[in-house]
């Protein structure tokens, strides 16, 4: 018999204990059967007499739910909290300073919010200033005098802020580096780079009738040495005199620059470059049909996965000093040169009644892009001694760190990340240890799950987290020697905070709040850490918790209005859904009605929610980034519906093998985990399995086709809300992870769009589609309704929504969306 466990939804309302544990760097979830986790409410008081629920209410502007506070961090001195917050029936926000010893935040005045808009800050060597960018300007304050100076004013944005060795500080604007003192404001240009050739005074003659005019013309040769002359005494001039502005870099004709580092030093800067990349093409056009001048509008849109072509990265180092350029190679990183591909390859050549011949060639690698990042695939140790750079195969298959060897110029792999379907976009993170020239530390899924790891250069690497759960956001402090992340630790769907010791591999927990920890700053003092914490009825609030043993975190702002707490919602149970297929279970939040009837002689109708994005976790014991759909689900809990939402293979927060089941097989391995959870709400949840119905949007509009369309009879009715309908017109970046490329793949492209499946269709179908959706084109829609008519299918129905984009906009576009949706259970499941 499984045990079910009470989660506190408003634990730090109630002052739960969340006393510091210690957790070996050994934990690993329990060999026990998973438990069902019950988000019951504890706290009674804070939710009113139930109101009335309509969907009208739902789906208004969001503001009526909370304006909850983003992007926290601290106050220099540690006495307050600084965050962002909407501000009331606007699109814009404020940012607000809430002292630790008052009640109450106060707005920043627009005038002086330069004074404190240092959310990324940096610091020098002996933490006595810090410098940070607003509104693209540089500012630099003094910690002990809160002195504010600024450098820079004026339209340019400066970016890539670093205190250099020598006290400098070095930012990057446009392509060109400067440094600048801080104390004085002398500002130097020390690097320019052009991506064009060198210029030459005087060229080479190019032909025939050139060479004649110059050996004949007396004139031109004076023309000439003249030029010449000219240009070797500025040469000189720029050669020996250092008030002058340093010579460019020429990186060639026909170049982008895609990242430029400088040194700590200041004496290096490594540049990657590439062939210049378009993110479309002149045919990839979406009409605009209602435009502000009446007419239609083409809209510029993303290229498609169908149209990309393979990307290389030319990584080079500038010697500041010599004007030495010095490019390097791939070929010492392992597997630069395997056919990877091969299998998948030969497959589709098979096919085509053709023989494939693997053969080795030199792959096309890029610098890493991940989609969380903020400081770029190359860092530096501390006094620029070392460097590293973290760099992909462009087929998605191998993941780089290679540190550079400046002596013997050359790249030198430190760790190399193979994956068989494809290297997660997500949870790279990396560096250098703080103080350390030679140790790094990094994140990596190589055991299954993403964890932390330490390497010292050239020497082994040291696991520091282990477990059958993920890290997430983690962030180094050498404060405390320590690298802080959140982690799903105890239960898949709860996310605390930890901190492990990269010197000792202790780890230790610092929350116990039992729901999620989506953020965290820790205090410039590293003695408290403010935290964006959310539970399953409680929209996202901050909290502030010493970093001491036994201390509690203690809520700090209450945003959720008056009108959202007046409603009784209802409280989800995630339940771990047996699956036939993998070993592991379908975590899947499940939502009764209130005065559910296990027992019931008529059985329930049902309703399955199926989340986008496909790598996105939604059954956890946090505040949902669906929240309309959250409210929807109570909505649907009064009218008599039970509510289940899962987290089908390829959702985010359960490991590597979790997220590669649907590698060149999307929507298959998913519907085979919606058919286990409708079969477990019939065995278990006193649902009419003959009456159940499926809706989602984006990835969740995709595996509602693929249900429909594949599985008939499994779902009475389904709504596909702008939906993809052929992976070959999605973009790139995502698409080519799961299902390669469709020159290559089209086996995958084939067996994963719904588009080559409509004829399965049986069932009450509703299609919803905004029309100037840059994300998924509204031609997918298009295309699968023609192929409905073709097949000539009678129960489908098109909504169309003129001004939306991927994400909604306006409360009318909802409504109408979530009444087509309700009206379609009600018609086909009651």
């Amino acid at each position: 018999m499984k045990t079910k466990f009470t989660v506190s939804i408003l634990a730090a309302m109630i002052a739960a204990s969340c006393a510091t544990t210690n957790v070996p760097d050994t934990t690993t979830a329990s060999a026990t059967a998973p438990e069902t986790l019950s988000l019951a409410e504890t706290n009674t008081s804070a939710v009113a007499e139930t109101g009335e629920l309509t969907i009208k209410q739902i789906m208004a502007d969001q503001e009526w739910v909370a304006r909850s506070p983003e992007s926290a961090y601290w106050m220099l001195d540690g006495s307050g909290v600084i965050y962002q917050q909407e501000r009331a029936g606007s699109v814009l926000s404020d940012w607000y300073h809430l002292p630790l010893d008052e009640d109450d935040a106060h707005p920043i005045p627009a005038e002086r919010l330069h004074n404190y808009a240092y959310e990324d800050a940096i610091y020098n060597d002996d933490r006595s200033l810090v410098a940070y960018t607003f509104e693209g300007n540089i500012f630099v304050r003094d910690v002990e005098t809160d002195e504010v100076r600024q450098l820079t004013r004026d339209e340019a944005s400066q970016s890539q802020l670093n205190f250099l060795n020598d006290g400098r500080l070095s930012y990057r604007q446009g392509n060109d580096f400067y440094v600048v003192d801080p104390r004085s404001g002398m500002t130097q240009q020390v690097v320019a780079l052009a991506t064009r050739d060198k210029p030459e005074a005087v060229a080479e003659p190019k032909d025939f009738v050139a060479r004649e005019q110059i050996e004949l013309i007396e004139f031109v040769q004076k023309e000439r040495q003249d030029r010449q002359a000219r240009a070797d005494q500025q040469a000189e001039l720029a050669r020996v005199n250092d008030s002058l502005a340093p010579q460019p870099f020429y990186l060639g004709n026909n170049k982008q620059i895609v990242a430029a580092s400088l040194s700590p030093a200041g004496d290096k800067v490594l540049v990657a470059i590439s062939d210049p990349q378009s993110w479309r093409d002149d045919g990839d056009i979406m009409p605009n049909y209602v435009a502000e001048d009446g007419r239609v509008k083409a809209e510029s849109v993303r290229r498609r996965v169908a149209d990309a072509e393979p990307v290389e990265h030319q990584l080079l180092l500038l010697d500041l000093a010599t004007g030495e350029q010095t490019p390097f190679t791939y070929n010492t990183l392992p597997g630069w040169n395997e056919d990877v591909l091969a299998e998948v390859k030969a497959e589709n050549y098979a096919a085509q009644g053709k023989e494939y011949e693997s053969k080795e060639a030199p792959r096309p690698i890029t610098l890493m892009q991940d989609w969380g990042w903020q400081e770029g695939a190359i860092r530096w140790s501390e006094t620029g001694e070392n460097a590293i750079v973290m760099l992909e195969a462009w087929d998605n298959k191998d993941r780089w760190i290679a540190s550079i060897d400046f002596a013997g110029k050359q790249l030198v792999n430190q760790h190399r990340l193979h994956d068989d379907a494809w290297i997660n976009y997500t949870h790279n993170e990396f560096g250098f240890l703080p103080d350390s020239e030679d140790k790094i530390w990094f994140q990596s899924e190589e055991d299954g799950y993403a964890h932390l790891y330490t390497k010292e250069l050239g020497g082994k690497q040291q696991q520091l987290t282990q477990g059958k759960f993920v890290t997430e956001s983690p962030t180094v402090n050498g404060q405390a020697e320590s690298i802080y992340y959140t982690a799903n630790v105890s239960h898949p769907g709860i996310y605390e905070l930890y901190r492990v010791n990269y010197q000792t591999g202790e780890s230790e927990q610092i929350t116990d709040l039992d729901g999620m920890v989506q953020s965290y700053d820790v205090s410039p003092a590293n003695d408290k850490v403010v935290l964006t914490y959310s539970s399953a009825l409680q929209p996202p609030e901050l909290y502030v918790q010493l970093l001491a043993e036994g201390a509690t975190a203690e809520r700090v702002t209450h945003t959720a209005t008056e009108k959202f707490n007046s409603f009784d919602w209802s409280v989800p149970e995630i339940v771990p859904v047996p699956s036939s297929h993998v070993d592991e279970p379908i975590y899947t939040r499940v939502y009764y009605p209130e005065n559910y009837d296990p027992n019931r002689a008529e059985k329930y109708p049902a309703v399955v929610f199926i989340h986008g994005a496909g790598y996105l976790q939604n059954a956890h014991a946090g505040w949902s980034n669906y929240q309309r759909e959250f409210m929807f689900h109570t909505f649907l809990n009064r009218q008599g519906y039970v509510v289940l939402d899962l987290d089908y293979r390829g959702s985010k927060g359960y490991g590597r093998d979790w997220r590669t089941a649907i590698y060149r097989n999307m929507g298959w391995p998913e519907v085979e985990d919606l058919v286990d959870v409708v079969e477990w709400a019939g065995e278990n949840t006193n649902v009419d399995t003959d009456r159940m119905g499926t809706y989602g949007g984006s990835y969740g509009g995709f595996l509602t086709f693929m249900a429909l369309f594949n599985e008939p009879g499994l779902f009475k009715a389904g709504a596909a809300l702008r939906p993809v309908s052929d992976w070959a017109h999605y973009n790139t970046g995502y698409t080519s992870n799961i299902l390669n490329l469709p020159d290559d793949d089209p086996i995958a492209y084939r067996r994963s769009s719904p588009i080559y499946f409509t004829e399965g269709l049986e069932d009450a179908l509703l299609i919803n589609s905004p029309m100037v959706d840059d994300n998924v084109f509204f031609q997918d829609s298009v295309r699968l309704v023609q192929r409905l008519i073709e097949h000539e299918k009678e129960d489908f129905e098109t909504a169309i929504f003129p001004v939306e984009p991927h994400g909604f906009r306006q409360p009318s576009s909802w409504l109408d969306e979530y009444r087509r949706i309700f009206e379609l259970f009600e018609e086909n499941l009651k």
